[in-house]
């Protein structure tokens, strides 16, 4: 048996082995005539060379490879079957000849007398290898595009339509919206004149009408020859391919996704083309959540906005006029005026404190070091106390403190103390026993245990004269700083507001 046919033809053993192979194999000698070929071998062959050439031999055996194939002249084949040839030396390659529309795995073993050839087509398995290329450079684009931030949405959107047509080879990518039995293109980048953004039709006449009865995707990949023929559907639109999935937002249904062509698909979309719909469709329900959140945030400002005007304006203005005007005529001291004053008072404290929470003037900026005794006296004398005592600690309680908003959190617990308390009441301030934190208590009435949850919510308030809106001003002062405020009772039966999670400065 000869180990490498080449010039002469193998023997009878090594022909039955050969022949059996599923892939090519033919030998040449050294003036490239084919000398022996197995029968898949001749086929390839046969396939390659020109039509008077096949027509005009019994075998491919005895003719030059060459002369025979002239397209495989200026090809890798040529080159690397000549570099065997001339260095002695085997030659192992992958490549695609385009004659044949086939990607070759060639292996060329040299003798003296000429070459050996072995050749299997992994076309099939480059196919799979470029698909994989093309589903990962998909994944990677849709993750790319769907996660920049400075891009809006439709821009965004238009671009993974575009994508989503290359990637599943079809010409058509849209989005709808289901409303009231009526199926709306909201966008899209298709060639279907009915798939243009602004069309519209019944719902019963869609694809989508089925779509948004699935779980999970719906793929048509011949519509004809699976039953659509005689669906409404298929009248108006025509689609022979089709994979849609449900869009949904804040669990309710928007729409569909779909991508789609009139004409009819070879394969069924891959698995991995479907998860790329998938994907697709739940980034479109994330960025139309956040798009519904984002317009009812806009709507809650302007209407923050609006009633801010309207207390600042509507509401300040003729208040300081009517303050202004009681102030002129009461000289002697009326006490009816003085009760129109009083009342004008805690209407000018309400607006106060309705404005601190419409402009979120509780938030915190420079924090720096604050004693907390000093700054109480200081709020003390501001806090219309009307003549209550205060008790302040003696000792340096130092914290790190935004000092404007911890005077603000001082003088409405003062305040809130009087409102309750009276005028008589004492209010004392301390550090905690602990260390974490300082405390502001006062000797009132104090507030129930019933009523202890309640009090840090907008409008609750036991007193005449409260606004039901300081306490909540305090909770959110507290918590801009990172600090925790809890209500209990005080030593002397009152109200104890205890600040904990304070940073404390040493001197």
């Amino acid at each position: 048996m000869n180990d490498t046919p080449g010039a002469s033809a193998p023997d009878a053993d090594l022909r039955v082995v050969l022949d059996r192979m599923a892939d090519g194999f033919f030998a040449l000698d050294a003036d490239w005539r084919i000398t022996y070929t197995n029968e898949t071998g001749a086929a390839i062959l046969r396939e390659a060379m020109a039509d008077d050439i096949v027509e005009s031999r019994e075998s491919v055996e005895g003719a030059n490879i060459w002369e025979s194939i002239p397209e495989a002249v200026e090809t890798e084949f040529y080159d690397r079957y000549h570099e065997a040839m001339e260095t002695q030396e085997p030659v192992s390659f992958d490549s695609y000849y385009e004659p044949l529309d086939t990607w070759f795995d060639v292996r060329v073993s040299p003798s003296e007398s000429g070459l050996s050839i072995h050749l299997r087509d992994i076309t099939e398995q480059r196919e799979l290898e470029r698909q994989r290329e093309r589903d990962l450079k998909a994944v990677q684009r849709l993750y790319a595009v769907s996660s920049d931030r400075k891009r809006p949405f439709e821009e965004k959107l238009d671009s993974l339509f575009e994508l989503g047509c290359e990637y599943l080879d079809v010409p058509n990518g849209f989005l709808t919206r289901i409303d009231d039995g009526t199926q709306y293109i909201e966008a899209s980048h298709a060639t279907h004149e009915a798939l243009q953004p602004g069309e519209s039709c019944p719902l019963a006449e869609a694809y989508c009408k089925q779509t948004i009865g699935q779980e999970d995707l719906l793929t048509v990949v011949d519509a004809a020859a699976e039953g659509w023929s005689d669906d409404p559907a298929f009248d108006r639109f025509n689609l022979g391919t089709y994979v849609g999935g449900r869009v949904e937002v804040d669990a309710e249904l928007y729409g569909t996704l779909c991508f789609a062509d009139t004409a009819a698909r070879s394969e069924p979309f891959t698995d991995l083309q479907q998860t790329f719909v998938r994907l697709l469709t739940r980034w479109v329900s994330y960025e139309l959540e956040r798009k519904r959140a984002e317009a009812e945030v806009q709507r809650e400002r302007d209407r923050h906005e609006e009633f801010t005007s309207v207390v600042t304006h509507d509401l300040r203005n003729p208040l300081n006029a009517a303050i202004g005007h009681v102030d002129l005529v009461d000289a002697d001291g009326d006490d009816h005026l003085q009760a129109v004053k009083d009342s004008l008072s805690r209407m000018e404290t309400l607006i106060d404190d309705l404005l601190t929470l419409a402009r979120e003037d509780t938030q915190v900026e420079d924090l720096t070091a604050v004693d907390v005794a000093d700054l109480s006296r200081e709020a003390w004398g501001t806090a219309e106390t009307r003549g209550a005592d205060l008790t302040a600690t003696d000792d340096r309680v130092v914290v790190r403190a935004d000092r404007s908003k911890l005077r603000q959190l001082l003088e409405n617990l003062f305040r809130n103390a009087v409102d309750h308390g009276g005028t008589d009441v004492t209010i004392r301030v301390a550090p905690l026993a602990d260390a974490s934190g300082f405390f502001v208590e006062d000797d009132g009435p104090g507030i129930p245990a019933s009523e202890r949850e309640k009090v840090f919510e907008s409008g609750f308030t036991t007193s005449k004269d409260g606004t039901g809106l300081g306490l909540r001003i305090v909770e959110e002062i507290a918590a801009a700083h990172g600090w925790t405020v809890t209500v209990g009772e005080g030593s002397e039966g009152g109200a104890r507001f205890e600040i904990e999670g304070v940073q404390f400065v040493d001197d």
